[in-house]
């Protein structure tokens, strides 16, 4: 683990796994440190991979709430471009993170060289999965053991619960395989503290998609639109939506796959990605 000094003085942890060209990797959650990315499925075996804890999270120190808001973490991933001397570098945002690496590559579209939005939060790009598509995709589940209690979970959670609980008990929709090893993943780099960085990533004025929109027309740099399967947040078709807001874009959709592709596939994930980053 390293650590630096952001902007503000905010001190923010980060992990280096691997060797070869850098890959910042943007967690998601929002509010959930790093480590649940793990290697991203031996991703590290051929990319060197830099995953910081957003501030509030995982090892990195609390900061004043205002600063949580999605739009004022890309001067954290500015910071830490700075920090470690990297002139240009691949950017890879998964779920919640991937609106960070958007509004990231918005403002600074001379410095990635690819764009990795991992089964991505849309929010920056304005792009939305309507309630009639989530409900498709979660019902496509309904074969499985587990359906019943998830699915009345997810209507506790529209009703208002936000507690962790009825969360962990949703949590099998975001798994291709809801087996031993994804019960395990499901608790890593959840805390409660980071509440206040969930609350505060999307508060108002975090996004403004007409003008990020027009600002990703500078950006050069090949997006890969990366979606599962089975997954419902964002649905492929919604995946497929967002590619076409790039000058250039590839989707892949993994068959199987949910919220977390390297787990339910890791050797398919990797060779897409490998294929992809070149």
């Amino acid at each position: 683990m390293s650590r630096f000094a952001s902007y503000d003085g905010t001190e923010i942890e980060f992990r280096v796994l691997g060797q070869g060209r850098p890959l910042l990797c943007l967690p998601g959650g929002p509010g959930r440190a790093s480590e649940y990315l793990g290697d991203l499925g031996g991703l590290a075996r051929s990319w060197q991979l830099i995953l910081p804890d957003t501030r509030g999270t995982g090892a990195s120190a609390d900061a004043d709430p205002a600063t949580y808001r999605c739009d004022r973490l890309v001067a954290d991933v500015e910071a830490l471009r700075a920090h470690l001397g990297l002139e240009r570098f691949d950017l890879l945002g998964h779920s919640g993170g991937a609106n960070l690496a958007v509004l990231y590559a918005a403002a600074f579209p001379e410095r990635p060289d690819h764009l990795v939005l991992l089964t991505p939060g849309l929010s920056a790009l304005g792009v939305e999965i309507s309630d009639e598509e989530i409900r498709a995709a979660l019902e496509r589940r309904s074969d499985e053991p587990w359906y019943p209690e998830a699915m009345a979970a997810v209507e506790k959670a529209e009703a208002g619960d936000d507690s962790l609980e009825n969360r962990n008990t949703c949590v099998p929709f975001c798994y291709g395989r809801w087996d031993e090893a994804a019960r395990a993943h499901a608790q890593v780099g959840i805390s409660e503290r980071a509440r206040a960085v969930r609350d505060g990533f999307f508060a108002d004025g975090a996004f403004d998609p007409g003008a990020t929109r027009a600002a990703l027309g500078r950006l050069a740099a090949p997006v890969l639109v990366y979606a599962g399967g089975l997954d419902f947040t964002p649905t492929p078709d919604g995946a497929v939506r967002a590619g076409r807001l790039f000058p250039r874009s590839d989707v892949v959709v993994q068959p199987g796959a949910g919220h977390f592709p390297w787990l339910d596939d890791p050797a398919w994930f990797t060779a897409a990605l490998n294929s992809f980053l070149g």
